[in-house]
């Protein structure tokens, strides 16, 4: 493959550094000055009170999930258009979900559908928003629904690092955000996630969860199952390095999108920007009118340009089937018609004018 759809970017020696210092340190296992440390900038940075470096952000949602007592028949309210892990580690619990359709403007929950599934599941626990492609979901409009009805707000940040809504953080506003250090994402731990709440008593509760559910005895003393779901010292020192950088990846991420933007032909219409927001630009994503993006992905994989189509919609999840939602069809077009093009940091032009001419010749 000659063009990843989003790969890693080390930045020269700081990754090595962090890492021989947390090798030299012995701190191997979970837990360790690291961790500490890319907790206490993430939480700086972003605004939060405190946040929780956990092995994926897949876990920072179940432990979320299990910290909100979510169980067998709890109702979760939960974005469509989104990809799988948003939703599942609440459902794993018994929970049941609820899908909520894109807005055609931003990509991200309908916030009018949002408010017509609360009415119609009075008794929803939990509203889960992602934030589609680096945007930000309207977490203001999103939290006031979900404080007028008593259900907790929690976005899926998971691809929105650096992004920013009304000029705070991406999920600044809801009860809790989890982003993600998966390789591909805007930085990376080559895995992992956070967890970040100003609610201190929830953080503590999902902390505890993270280390087996151990109690604060001199003994290995259980009252409850828990999990092992901290972060490693090592991977966290990638991840320390990688974010002390985060601004260098939000400005070459902008400068791929302007690249693909002056090259897309006028029936390749990229994602929309919200008015409300700034995204951080992760993947440059784009509708083909009247052209298929299962043959160009197809197409440009033989040419060694990674591609994907976008995320299908949950309520079409064969595992999903006859879950209720709340649907305008807008996730169903956008799956049908939608491209991820290639958005790596430093993607070179000839790779971008290439994949152009694949997808002039459909």
């Amino acid at each position: 493959m000659r063009a990843f759809l989003s790969p890693p970017f080390l930045n020269g020696d700081d990754e090595r550094a962090l890492v021989a210092a947390a090798l030299d340190s012995n701190y191997i296992a979970p837990c360790g000055p690291m961790v500490d440390a890319l907790e206490r900038e993430v939480a700086a940075r972003l605004g939060f009170a405190d946040v929780l470096a956990t092995v994926s952000g897949t876990m920072a949602l179940g432990l979320l999930a299990r910290a909100l007592g979510i169980g067998p028949g709890d109702e979760v309210i939960a974005s469509d258009l989104t990809f799988i892990a948003s939703v599942a580690p609440f459902v794993t619990l018994g929970a049941r979900p609820v899908f909520v359709d894109a807005a055609p403007g931003t990509w991200c929950m309908d916030v009018a559908l949002a408010e017509r599934a609360l009415a119609e599941h009075p008794g929803a626990r939990v509203l889960i928003a992602t934030d589609l492609y680096g945007q930000c979901c309207d977490v203001d409009a999103l939290a006031a629904l979900c404080a007028r009805r008593g259900v907790a707000f929690v976005v899926d940040a998971a691809e929105a690092l650096g992004a920013t809504c009304r000029g705070r953080a991406a999920g600044k506003g809801a009860l809790a955000a989890v982003y993600s250090l998966n390789g591909n994402k805007i930085i990376t731990a080559g895995g992992g996630g956070l967890l970040c709440s100003d609610d201190a008593a929830l953080l503590a509760r999902c902390r505890k969860l993270a280390g087996q559910a151990r109690e604060p005895v001199p003994w290995y003393e259980h009252r409850e199952l828990g999990t092992h779901g901290r972060l490693g010292n090592v991977p966290a020192a990638i991840a320390l390095a990688q974010f002390r950088h985060l601004d260098d990846a939000l400005r070459d991420k902008a400068a791929v999108w302007a690249a693909w933007l002056a090259r897309l032909p006028a029936w390749a219409v990229p994602m929309p920007t919200a008015a409300y927001g700034v995204p951080n630009r992760w993947l440059t994503v784009a509708t083909l009118s009247g052209r298929d993006p299962f043959r160009a992905v197809t197409l440009l994989a033989e040419r060694g340009i990674e591609a994907r189509p976008l995320w299908k919609p949950m309520h079409l999840q064969p595992v999903f089937r006859g879950v209720p939602a709340v649907l305008s069809g807008v996730g169903e077009r956008l799956f049908a018609e939608g491209i991820c093009l290639p958005s790596g940091r430093g993607l070179a032009a000839d790779i971008m004018d290439e994949a152009i001419g694949v997808l002039e010749a459909l």
